[in-house]
């Protein structure tokens, strides 16, 4: 079939996009790479467990997943000064760079037979501390590549790749996991970002800059750029006058937060408690993934709703959804408990960008959202790197049922003090 006639077969929107030879040559490589970091969501996991010495798989494997995240969201930060005003196509080819050699060291190391649990965390940390501008770059790049009508289309192309990328690559990587070492998964991942490096230098505008096409409209859209420190401060002191938007961003926190010690226990869960494979982590996370695809998909029912309410039915859904792994329900049901919590977390997201949306003024969003995201990007990491400490003194089932039951209580006394805030309220204006 022909690339016309495949273009046909497109939804009218999405058409005109592959008119551009910059963005036909992006995409796959692009698509390539989430599908590379969505089985490195398995490999990363189950290369930890498997060369951790005895008893320390806990620790370590909180260590590589906290490496593996961590140092992009301090990289977001530390690195503004210096970054901020590279070309979009430089921040993402260095970024691509950086994750194919020290992410392709992982497996050369591996069968060499040295990858000492400390040289893998550096190599999973030094692989991430530019990823936060390589994203932000990639969105800046096709904003400059195409003209304003056609990034919305765009971005949901590449929004589809990374959600399909959450499905289809950890269960991928549990296939594969049973038949090589995930060493050679990561190294898969390292080559899809070699490839990314190679197209991006291939991407040029018609002055002949890489991704400097299409400026003429307008610069990219700032909520892509990465954080900017002077930013950020200014967007936190508005917060501090703005009492509801701060508790936003403090659930938003708490709820990363105590999801991260769930990341870290459920390989641990597989492997010592169901005495299972990586295929059946990889299947955790590909239903997961489709939940949460499914239920992103739903965000926008959900808009008819009381915002608030939804969103803390959520937080308590999802933190149900964990309890009966510590309950020791057989595979079966925490495969279901697994999926329904991915459909209920998948609008989370969205509906807290929307309350950030309708509660700022319009002139200090873009101040308010690089605050919020400053914020946010430690959530997670450390909540990952403290899953390691409590797995030992806990358990895998136990950490899952105890992040669950945070998340509950998380929820409840977010709805007392959001009823308390809005009985103060009222009584003001009485």
């Amino acid at each position: 079939m022909t690339a016309p006639q495949t273009t046909r077969l497109l939804p009218q929107a999405y058409r005109p996009l592959f008119a551009h030879a910059g963005f036909r040559r992006l995409l796959p490589a692009l698509a390539a790479s989430d599908l590379g970091d969505g089985m490195s969501v398995v490999a990363v996991a189950w290369l930890a467990i498997e060369i951790a010495p005895p008893g320390r798989s806990g620790m370590l494997l909180g260590a590589a997943l906290a490496a593996y995240a961590l140092p992009g969201a301090a990289g977001a930060l530390l690195f503004g000064r210096w970054l901020r005003r590279l070309p979009a196509a430089r921040l993402l080819a260095a970024d691509s760079r950086i994750r194919a050699l020290l992410l392709g060291c992982v497996p050369l190391a591996w069968a060499l037979d040295v990858l000492h649990p400390v040289l893998y965390v550096a190599l999973l940390a030094g692989s991430s501390v530019l990823h936060a501008w390589g994203n932000a770059g990639k969105y800046s790049l096709l904003a400059g590549l195409l003209p304003a009508e056609q990034r919305l289309a765009a971005n949901a192309l590449l929004s589809s790749s990374t959600s399909a990328s959450i499905v289809i690559g950890p269960a991928l990587a549990g296939f594969l996991a049973a038949a090589v070492s995930p060493a050679w998964l990561i190294g898969l991942d390292a080559l899809s970002f070699a490839v990314l490096a190679v197209q991006v230098g291939r991407v040029r505008g018609p002055s002949g800059d890489a991704g400097q096409a299409g400026r003429a409209d307008g610069p990219p859209d700032e909520a892509a750029a990465p954080v900017d420190a002077d930013r950020s401060a200014a967007g936190l002191h508005l917060l501090r006058k703005q009492p509801e938007l701060l508790g936003v961003l403090a659930l938003t926190w708490f709820f990363n937060f105590l999801y991260g010690p769930a990341e870290v226990a459920l390989p641990l869960h597989v492997t010592d408690d169901l005495h299972a494979g990586a295929g059946l982590l990889g299947l955790y996370w590909a239903l997961f993934g489709a939940g949460a695809v499914l239920g992103g998909l739903a965000a926008g029912a959900l808009r008819r709703f009381p915002l608030w309410p939804v969103t803390l039915t959520i937080v308590a859904g999802w933190g149900l959804a964990l309890v009966p792994f510590g309950l020791g329900a057989p595979a079966t049901v925490t495969l279901a408990c697994f999926t329904l919590g991915g459909l209920i977390y998948g609008p989370f997201t969205a509906l807290s960008y929307t309350l950030f949306q309708d509660r700022t003024p319009a002139a200090w969003l873009t101040t308010v959202l690089a605050a919020r995201s400053a914020a946010l990007l430690t959530a997670g990491p450390v909540g990952t790197a403290l899953g390691g400490p409590l797995i030992a003194l806990m358990g895998p089932r136990g950490v899952l049922a105890a992040s669950g039951i945070a998340t509950v209580v998380l929820a409840l006394v977010a709805a007392v003090l959001r009823a308390r805030t809005g009985q103060r309220a009222a009584s003001r204006l009485v």
